[in-house]
Formats: structure tokens, sequence, C-alpha cells
């Protein structure tokens, strides 16, 4: 007796480590890619070009290696949530408060990458960033995302306290990325990616965007009648192709004029205050009627009248429009850029300092990826660059040790644009 009771234990054990087995390999397989996972190799605009001094499986081969090591440095986990997932923007220690973890555009850029490269783990790890997005809302509106979270004493990750009013960018950001979900692995299972994007896109377009000027507004905390921050706007809020991706996913054709207000913008700036340069303001507010770069301390600090760490970005965010559409609207101002920062930099791109005033005088020294990088992507436009997008991509791939979340995020996003597999999901999103 004491034998067979011996194997029927033995027995138990073991079909207990197959069905453990089996519940694994099951779990395993529900992790896969997306439709189109990367690498994607998009056909942009014609005449457009990319670095030519490595093959495509080679810049393929550097995405997806930068991509593993941004996400063991920035995608983390809550404590106390194993479903959920944030992007550590803090690792610097340069926010304030000390305490804090992460900000809606960081959350944004990590949506959207994780949705873009969508390999067998990455639809874990969108559903768990969506789910941190959905714990983390504004205090105007529960389906935009707060601005900023932090770790409280007990270790848990809650909204800035008094301070939980929305950014845009985060949020068209993480629209943006839902869409893209939606086209990878679909809108049936546990989370309706479709129908997430449209509901936050409706948050958007009542909170963020002045409706009488089809003007985006700074967050959902700037009211439409206030005449400082109500009609005023960041330059790398001015998300071109977004805006055509979202009326394409709504039928909302609103979008098309908040579209047709951003290039008016950016074109005022460029006509007016840039002509030489290329360059556009962090911050841009209407004066008389007219747009006009923001005064020192308008809201962040003494660069916010200049091309500095918020506009950065934008040779980046405006030439994507170009590439996947064709609209020309800001191509004279991207060819103008790039003409003026070969020149300025006697084509080096070590010499690229890290902000400029629009008529092009540095004013803060340093070479951040996070100024270089962008310009790989403006490069693209006119084959003209060619041998500078080549010398932009290998400064962009060295590892820089004072590059911090910001610059190795914005970093992993233009290698993915510069190397062809970026695309927008414009098709069968309905």
């Amino acid at each position: 007796m004491k034998k067979r009771s011996l194997l029927i234990a033995v027995g138990v054990i073991v079909f207990g480590i197959i069905a453990s087995i089996a519940l694994v390999s099951q779990t395993k397989k529900k992790e896969v890619a997306g439709k189109r996972a990367f690498p994607q190799h998009t056909v942009y605009q014609a005449g457009t070009i990319k670095p030519d001094n490595l093959s495509q499986e080679e810049m393929d081969a550097a995405v997806a290696t930068f991509y593993e090591t941004w996400k063991d440095n920035y995608l983390k986990q809550p404590a106390d949530k194993n479903d959920e997932y944030y992007i550590f923007y803090n690792d610097k220690g340069y926010a304030e408060p000390k305490n804090a973890v992460t900000v809606s555009e960081a959350h944004g850029y990590g949506m959207m990458i994780t949705a873009i490269m969508a390999g067998s783990e990455d639809k874990r790890y969108f559903d768990g960033l969506y789910r941190f997005y959905k714990a983390h809302g504004s205090d105007h509106d529960p389906s935009l995302m707060a601005w900023q979270q932090v770790k409280d004493k007990s270790g848990k990750i809650i909204n800035t306290p008094g301070d939980a009013d929305s950014a845009t960018d985060g949020d068209m950001d993480i629209a943006y990325s839902l869409l893209l979900a939606h086209q990878q692995w679909g809108s049936e299972g546990e989370i309706d990616y479709f129908a997430s994007a449209k509901d936050i896109l409706d948050a958007i377009m009542s909170n963020e965007i002045n409706r009488s000027q089809s003007l985006v507004k700074l967050g959902d905390w700037a009211e439409d009648e206030d005449d400082v921050y109500g009609q005023s706007t960041r330059s790398s809020d001015l998300l071109l192709n977004h805006f055509k991706t979202f009326e394409a996913a709504t039928g909302n054709e609103d979008w098309k004029d908040v579209r047709d207000k951003a290039y008016k913008v950016i074109q005022s700036i460029y006509k007016e205050k840039s002509g030489n340069t290329g360059l556009i303001p962090d911050f841009i507010v209407q004066s008389k009627g007219e747009y006009q770069p923001a005064e020192a301390d308008f809201l962040e600090g003494e660069n916010d009248g200049n091309y500095s760490w918020n506009s950065s970005r934008t040779p980046w965010r405006y030439t994507l429009d170009y590439l996947l559409t064709g609209d020309e609207r800001a191509l004279p101002q991207l060819k103008k850029m790039n003409d003026w920062i070969k020149a300025e930099t006697d084509g080096n791109p070590e010499n690229i300092q890290s902000g400029y005033t629009l008529s092009g005088k540095a004013v803060e020294e340093g070479n951040s990826t996070s100024f270089v990088a962008p310009f790989m992507v403006s490069a693209m436009v006119d084959s003209s660059n060619q041998q500078w997008i080549n010398r932009l991509w290998n400064r962009t791939i060295q590892e820089q040790g004072d590059d911090d979340y910001f610059a190795n995020t914005i970093k992993l996003q233009t290698m993915i644009v510069a190397s062809g597999n970026w695309w927008a999901p414009l098709e069968e999103t309905n």
C-alpha cells in the first residue's frame, strides 16, 4: 500500500509539472508578434534618403539592439502592479520633485515604440503601459493622462499631488499608439484599442484644442478664454502627421482644421522670424493677431522663445508628415534648416550645440543626442544631404555618458524613422 501511495504521489507531481509546462507553453503562444512587426521597411516619399554607409540589415540590427537596451533602462513595473508598465524618465535625477518617476510624454513615447516594434513580448508591454495610463487620469478628464507621476512614501506610484493636469503631446502620442496597436493586434481582445483611441481623441478635441481657433493648447489646464495660455502652443506639440491619422481614424474633419492651423503657425514663424535658419521656438504665442516666439520664462525657462529642449524635436516631428504623405508645406523650412545646420557646424555633427536663438546663435553649449538625432530625420528630405545623414547616423548611435531618458528615447525613435521603419496607421482603422 505504501508503495502504491508513493507511485500515486509521484504521478500527481509529474502531472502537475506537465500541466505547468503546458500552461507556460500556452502563455508563450499567446505572445505573438504584431501583423506589421519590426522591421517594416516603409516606402517613404519618392526622392527621400536613408543612411547608405551601412546595409539595411545593419540598420535594422542597430535599432533592434538599442531597443533592448532602451527597455532594460526605462521600461519598468510598479512594485504593487504586475500587470502595468511605465517609462522611467528620472534616471539622472534631473526632474522635480525628486521622487518623480514618469510623465505622459514619456508614456506616449513608450506606447508608440512598443506598438511599432510589436515583437512577441511587446503586446504585453503595450497593454501594461495602457493600464498604467488608465490608472493615472487627469483631474479634468480621466480619458487624458495626468502629466506627471511620483512615488509616495509607501512606494506607490500616484499622480503628482495638486498637479494632475494633462500635457497635450503625451495624450496625442497615446492616441496614435492605440491606432498602431489596433492594426498590429486588432481590437477584439481584452482591450478595444480602437474604441480607446476614439475616446482619448474626443477628450483631446474637447479639452486640449482651442476650438474657436483650431489651435493645439498646452494642456487641459489652459482655458480657451485665457488670452495668454489659451492662445499659445508648444511647437513640438504640432504633430502634423498625427492629425491626418486622427482624421482618417475618426472621420472628424475638425482634425483637418487643426492640421491646417498648425502648418499656418509654423510657416508664420519661419517667414517672419527664422528665414535664415528655419528654426522654431519652444513656445509660440499670439500677439496682436500674429504668432510670435514666447518671451523668456513664459512657462519653463529663459529659452522659451529659442530653439531649445522642446523644439529640438521638431526636425523629426515635422519631417514625418512629408516622409509618409508627401505634404510639402513644411518642406522649404526643413531644407533651410538642413542647409543652415550643415553650414553652422562645418558638416560635423559633433559641433551641434544644445540650443540656438532663431537667428542661429548658440545659447547652450553641448552636443546632446536630443539635438543631434532629430536633424538626422530632417536630412532625409533631400539627396544632397547623403554624406550629412551618414555622419548624423554615426554620431547618433554612439553611446554618450550624459545621455538620459529624453536623449535615448528620441534617439530610438529617430533611428526607427531613419532606418525606414516608421509607419502611420492610416488604413483599415474602422
